[in-house]
């Protein structure tokens, strides 16, 4: 899927691939969030995703203009996940509407598990 804006220079289309890439970078800058997950609903496992690999974890979707985000993530043990939560919601939001121009309805997050960081 590619986003489209319309401006008074011309179109600009972003790929929902650099959306992900940016959002999932933005969420790994967050305290509390050990990556991204990939989730194999097949077999039930869940695994931590290389940084190279960020935009897997994160899912994209446009619904008129506006973006609707997925992330699937890790995070560390120990943690207040709905504090963590907060906080990746609305730096994510901020940026990724800052980065495409185009407003963030709705961010949802599913914990796919916990790791205890040495």
């Amino acid at each position: 899927m590619k986003t489209s804006l319309n401006t008074h220079l011309g179109n600009v289309s972003i790929s929902s691939e650099v959306i992900a890439d940016f959002a999932g970078s933005v969420a790994n800058e967050c305290f509390g969030i050990v990556g991204m997950a990939n989730a194999n609903m097949a077999d039930g496992i869940v695994r931590l995703l290389k940084k190279e690999n960020l935009s897997a974890g994160v899912n994209v979707k446009k619904s008129g203009e506006k973006l609707h985000l997925d992330f699937h993530l890790i995070i560390a043990y120990g943690v207040n996940i709905k504090a963590v939560t907060e906080t990746l919601i609305s730096t994510v939001k901020f940026k990724v509407e800052e980065f495409t121009g185009l407003p963030v309805e709705k961010i949802n997050i599913y914990v796919e598990g916990v790791k205890v960081i040495d």
